[in-house]
């Protein structure tokens, strides 16, 4: 696995765009380095662009972001499908590195490996701001929250950011898995910017 989410506290962030604009993001470290950016594969069609600025509609669509170093060099796939049941992480040489399966729309998720078995999970709260990320025994490994930039920015805009708080020792890929909440929730939960 990568040796680029090795700090226990990240910051991912959406940065401010109109509501067109393809999902993209930037991981930073405590001190604000950028140790990744990430940005849609695909071109969005007009008429799913204009999908994007009605509320339930954008979490439905399939996304795939690509992580990269700031140099380019290719990190990670995030691989939601159409719907809200399953989104893939796969490493730059395509391998499946673990899985968000959802076990109960918005409320929790299951992490799988890459074979497929159980590596944890994610409890989020009521508004969708908090996901505590679990090993399989259920201690908490990592936290992740949204942060609220106000009304305006929520509605009109596609910027988001997230707080990421790893309580190491966490093993590979769980790691990696806890990073990738953030992308995750946000592509699942609330690229659409429907208030819920």
């Amino acid at each position: 696995m990568s040796e680029v989410f090795s700090s226990p506290t990240l910051k991912v962030e959406q940065p401010r765009r109109g509501p067109f604009a393809k999902s993209r993001y930037r991981v930073l470290d405590e001190d604000g380095t950028v140790l990744a950016v990430a940005g849609e594969t695909a071109e969005k069609g007009r008429v799913e662009a204009l999908r994007t600025i009605f509320p339930g509609k954008s979490d439905l669509d399939a996304h795939m972001v690509l992580l990269t170093t700031p140099g380019g060099e290719p990190l990670y796939v995030v691989d939601k499908r159409r719907g809200r049941e399953l989104t893939e992480v796969r490493g730059s040489e395509g391998e499946l590195v673990g899985s968000f399966v959802t076990e109960r729309i918005g409320r929790r998720y299951v992490l799988r490996d890459g074979e497929g078995g159980r590596l944890g999970s994610i409890a989020v709260d009521l508004p969708r701001n908090n996901f505590e990320v679990m090993d399989t025994e259920g201690g908490k490994v990592a936290h992740v929250r949204k942060k609220w930039a106000g009304l305006a920015t929520h509605l009109l805009t596609t910027a988001d950011k997230y707080s990421v708080e790893i309580f190491d020792p966490v093993d590979e890929p769980l790691r990696t898995m806890a990073v990738m909440t953030a992308i995750v929730m946000d592509l699942n939960l609330h690229e659409s910017k429907d208030i819920t």
